[in-house]
């Protein structure tokens, strides 16, 4: 089994531009996300999982517990209701926006022996 607690530090994106303008980020905080190489930080104690990503503009901390909904504003500022699931090497992030014509993002983690690969989609 692939290991999911640990440090990863991101070394690639590819349309990423491309999908914060789907969510309505603006010119300034997309060319800022992308000019930063974000460290993520993943660990879990007794079935409370703790993911911390830090970039150059800020810091985010999601607590959760597997297959719990809680409530999160996300790094776009999208108010959603978000549940994480794990889907054998893969941790899976649904949030379900709460404003009326804001977008739901799904975000798959897949971890494997060299690292984790990130995949947002937003509908």
């Amino acid at each position: 089994m692939v290991q999911f607690t640990g440090n990863y530090t991101q070394t690639y994106n590819e349309n990423y531009d491309e999908f914060l303008k789907t969510l309505n980020v603006g010119f300034l905080l997309r060319k800022a996300a992308q000019a930063s190489n974000p460290v993520m930080s993943i660990s879990e104690e007794a079935g409370n999982w703790t993911m911390t990503t830090k970039t150059i503009v800020k810091a985010m901390e999601l607590k959760f517990r597997l297959g719990e909904e809680f409530d999160e504003v996300a790094t776009d500022g999208r108010k959603c209701r978000t549940t994480v699931t794990m889907d054998g090497n893969k941790l899976i992030v649904n949030q379900k926006a709460v404003r009326s014509g804001e977008k739901d993002v799904m975000d798959v983690r897949e971890f494997t022996e060299d690292g984790l690969t990130m995949k947002w989609t937003a509908g």
